[in-house]
C-alpha cells in the first residue's frame, strides 16, 4: 500500500482504530489482561475504542500491549510513518520523517525506534539451503589531512583492527537474511552464530577465506572463495548475495544516517533485514500492521 492510499484510507483515528480492531479481534473483542470475551464498549466523552472487562474489571483498548499503547501521537501519523519507513529502501532520517509528519525530531525518532523494535521482534528465523556468511564493519572514514610538507598520509586501515562496529550476517540465497552486531569474530563465536541461525543439517555454507570460518566444515558442508587471490566465483561458491545486502546497509548508513551508536545499531540492522526479507512482497505495510498484533 502506497503512502497516498494509506493517508486516504486512514485519515482519522476512528478509521485506524476500526481497522486495528478488525485485525486483532475480528468480531470477538477480548481482554488482553485475562483473555475474557465478557467485555463491553466504554465511552468517555469523545474518546472511542475503550472497553471494560466484566471478569477482571480492567479497562483497555485495541492498542493495549502493543507498540501503540499510551501514544500521544495520532494514529494517522503512525500509519503514515510506518508506510514511509517500510517503503524507504535506504531508510530515512528522523528529521526527514518529522518534516513529512509535522512533528518534532525527537518524537519522530522515538516513533521510528519503536517501529524498528517491532521489526526486530519478528525478524529472526532459521536459514536453510545455500547460505552465505560474511562480516562487515560500519563506521565513518577517517579524514586524511596533509602534513606540513603537503603530503597525504597512507590510506587508513579498513575493516578488522579498526574502531568500527563489526557486523556478522548469514543470508539464504533467494531467501532471508539475519545480521547481528558481532561480539566475537573468532572461530567459536562464528560457529555459535551459525548454529543459532542456520539449520545445519539442511544447509551448505559459502564464505570467503577468513580464518574464523575454518571450523564450519565440522558442522555443515563448507566452500570458500579466495578473495585475496582475486577469486570471486568458484562454481556455486560465491558471496555475491550477501555483498548486495552489505551494499544496501552501507548506503543507508552513509547516505541517510551517517552514524549509529553501538546501543542502537541492532535496531538499524533489524530495519535493513526486514526490508531485505520483504523485498518481494507487495503488501508490506499490511503485513507489518498485522504482525504488530500477532
Amino acid at each position: 500500500m502506497n503512502l497516498f492510499s494509506v493517508m486516504e484510507q486512514f485519515s482519522t483515528p476512528e478509521s485506524c482504530i476500526e481497522h486495528l480492531q478488525e485485525i486483532r479481534w475480528d468480531d470477538t473483542p477480548k481482554c488482553p489482561h485475562c483473555d475474557s470475551d465478557r467485555v463491553a464498549p466504554k465511552r468517555e466523552g469523545d474518546k472511542i475504542g475503550r472497553w471494560n472487562c466484566h471478569l477482571c474489571k480492567s479497562s483497555f483498548n485495541v492498542l493495549s500491549g502493543t507498540m501503540f499503547q499510551g501514544t500521544k501521537i495520532p494514529l494517522p501519523k503512525w500509519f503514515a510513518g510506518i508506510a514511509l519507513m517500510v517503503n524507504a529502501k535506504k531508510s530515512l532520517s528522523s528529521c526527514q520523517l518529522a518534516r513529512h509528519l509535522g512533528m518534532n525530531q525527537m518524537s519522530a525518532w522515538s516513533m521510528m525506534q519503536k517501529i524498528r523494535t517491532e521489526m526486530e521482534r519478528k525478524g529472526e528465523t532459521l536459514l536453510k539451503g545455500i547460505i552465505e556468511a560474511d562480516e562487515c564493519y560500519l563506521g565513518g572514514k577517517p579524514r586524511r589531512r596533509k602534513n606540513e610538507k603537503g603530503e597525504l598520509p597512507p590510506p587508513p586501515k579498513r575493516g578488522r583492527g579498526t574502531k568500527k562496529t563489526p557486523i556478522l550476517a548469514a543470508i539464504e540465497r533467494g531467501g532471508k537474511v539475519i545480521a547481528k552486531v558481532a561480539t566475537d569474530l573468532t572461530r567459536n563465536g562464528i560457529l555459535s552464530f551459525i548454529r543459532k541461525f542456520v539449520k545445519t543439517d539442511q544447509a551448505v555454507l559459502m564464505t570467503d577465506e577468513f580464518q574464523g570460518y575454518e571450523g564450519a566444515s565440522e558442522i555443515l558442508p563448507h566452500s570458500t572463495v579466495k578473495h585475496g587471490e582475486k577469486e570471486y566465483v568458484n562454481g556455486i561458491a560465491h558471496t555475491n548475495t550477501i555483498e548486495g545486502f552489505w551494499s544496501m546497509l552501507k548506503r543507508a548508513f552513509h547516505g541517510t544516517h551517517h552514524y549509529y551508536s553501538k546501543k542502537w545499531t541492532p535496531l538499524y540492522l533489524a530495519e535493513a533485514c526486514f526490508k531485505w526479507n520483504n523485498r518481494r512482497r507487495r503488501k508490506v505495510f499490511e503485513r507489518f500492521i498485522r504482525e504488530c498484533f500477532a
